[in-house]
């Protein structure tokens, strides 16, 4: 969230052109493919025939970043009393690391070709990757349930905006949903399952069609309200804080912003393993997240300026200001425009890391079209309605083990790029082999885990704990670093790691 960006802020990144895809293999791999590692949506993609493209790339982010939970944090930093340009810059440092925290996993996806479970069997073994992958799907479902729930209450409000004789159905309860609110979460369920049944080629599509038609209705919102408030807004809601205090939100704002995004940047290896080079990863990510997010910036000074500047009331989010549009049919394409974003949103962050997870535990068996019925169908029967409508699940389940993908991220990564300074054999990650890079002790490398295991339980207490809740947060960030600097310190070296294309055993892209 800083006021400039450029393409390589902060963190001294590989050259995009100097990271191709693994080089042919430079050490014969002779070890045995396992059933109980491998299927063809876990193998590597053949790189000839990659289709995300810096557009897909750009698009994906666009339905992430204009999504309705990103637009209600946003809408809370104005209501701290923070001003424009301080939203700007708050939002801009979160860009800047979000930017270069994603590059670093993207890179990882594209040169060697894997999903995140695959990815996490470098660094935690190929047993102990089940960690990462567990913690990271039981997430995922849960908030897949969560936001089909959210995604189903917009088609509710425009079904009735359609045809009001529908709200007679929606006063009942069924375990918890009324019968319209049950038709609507099906119908938005099986939506989603119909475009997982065809595969990530499908995804891709889905999120090539959804990220304009997002874009331009926010932008639209904007000036309406802009109309609306005759061409003035309220920079702020309140009198400007303290220096201290606002530059302490400024900060925490970033930092949040970045925590938000924590999930994918662990599993963006599912996406960017299907790109073509590590340069379209970059400029996709730079036209996705810092310029698409600081364009998302200013649309939430307009929107909340304008509202302020009207009523002197803060919205909490876009949706109120669709629902109060007089035109039915503008605000019917409003919902249809917030629908199209969430599922879209709901499928990359919640629906593919899942899928990838359950067919990584049992790869002979679950397909990862069979994997993702299996998430979906736990999603429905955890009856996510409630989920979203208790505090106590909200904040001590979900938050305390999304404080966890912090020091994931930091022993994986550093593995990666400071111990084995990006050098990879490929086809042993699907080995069981004793003599296997990745076997470590029975699968699992302790090391990993005794670096993640403390730096978890700082980054739990600093989130959940309220008396820190002045640094909680920044909490994962700085357990990512102390994970981090405790693998860095812990890990064994080896003088040469074995750099090993995986071209011999991958797959045709199309076949995901």
């Amino acid at each position: 969230m800083r006021s400039r960006l450029s393409p390589t802020i902060a963190l001294d990144l590989p050259s995009p052109v100097s990271t191709p895809a693994l080089a042919p293999d430079s050490v014969s791999s002779t070890l045995a493919l396992s059933p109980r590692l491998h299927n063809s949506d876990l193998a590597p993609t053949k790189t000839e025939g990659r289709r995300w493209g810096r557009y897909s790339i750009f698009a994906l982010w666009t339905n992430d970043v204009h999504n309705i939970a990103n637009y209600s944090f946003a809408i809370g930093l104005y209501a701290l009393g923070l001003n424009g340009w301080e939203i700007l810059l708050s939002l801009g440092i979160g860009a800047a690391l979000v930017f270069n925290f994603m590059n670093l996993s993207g890179y990882m996806g594209q040169r060697t070709g894997v999903p995140f479970p695959v990815i996490s069997r470098i660094s935690f073994g190929i047993h102990g990757a089940q960690i990462p992958a567990l913690i990271r799907a039981v997430i995922a479902i849960a908030w897949f349930g969560i936001q089909t729930y959210l995604a189903s209450v917009v088609l509710r409000v425009l079904l009735i905006a359609v045809h009001p004789g529908f709200a007679e159905y929606d006063h009942n309860s069924i375990l918890g949903l009324s019968s319209l609110g049950w038709l609507c979460f099906v119908a938005i369920w099986f939506v989603q399952l119909a475009i997982l049944a065809y595969g990530m080629e499908m995804v891709r599509r889905y999120e090539a069609f959804a990220g304009p038609v997002i874009l331009l209705t926010v932008i639209c919102l904007a000036g309406w309200m802009y109309f609306q408030a005759n061409g003035t807004i309220a920079w702020s809601s309140r009198e400007p804080l303290s220096t201290g205090e606002m530059w302490r939100n400024v900060f925490a704002g970033g930092a949040l912003w970045l925590a938000i995004y924590g999930t994918m940047i662990l599993n963006f290896s599912d996406f960017s393993r299907s790109s073509p080079c590590c340069k379209t990863i970059k400029v996709g990510n730079f036209w996705g997240l810092p310029v698409n997010i600081l364009v998302f910036a200013g649309i939430t000074v307009l929107l909340c300026g304008a509202q302020f500047q009207i009523n002197g009331k803060i919205i909490e989010s876009p949706t109120q200001i669709i629902a109060s549009i007089p035109n039915t049919l503008f605000l019917v394409l409003g919902c249809l425009a917030f629908l199209i974003v969430t599922v879209a949103v709901n499928i990359m962050a919640n629906f593919v890391a899942p899928a990838f997870v359950l067919s990584n535990l049992a790869p002979k068996y679950l397909t990862f079209r069979r994997a993702g019925l299996i998430s979906a169908t736990i999603a429905v029967l955890i009856l996510p309605w409630n989920l979203y409508n208790s505090p106590l699940v909200i904040v001590y389940f979900l938050s305390g083990l999304g404080a966890l993908l912090g020091p994931l991220y930091g022993v994986i990564m550093v593995d990666y790029w400071l111990v084995r300074k990006g050098q990879v054999d490929v086809p042993a990650l699907y080995s069981e082999d004793p003599s296997g890079t990745y076997y470590y002790s029975n699968g699992v490398n302790l090391r990993a885990v005794a670096a993640f295991v403390p730096a978890a339980l700082i980054a739990i207490v600093l989130a959940l704990v309220p008396g820190f809740h002045t640094v909680s947060p920044f909490s994962w960030l700085i357990c990512a670093g102390i994970a981090a600097m405790l693998y860095l310190i812990i890990a064994k070296r080896q003088p040469y790691y074995a750099q090993v294309s995986g071209e011999s055993i991958a797959v045709e892209n199309a076949s995901h």
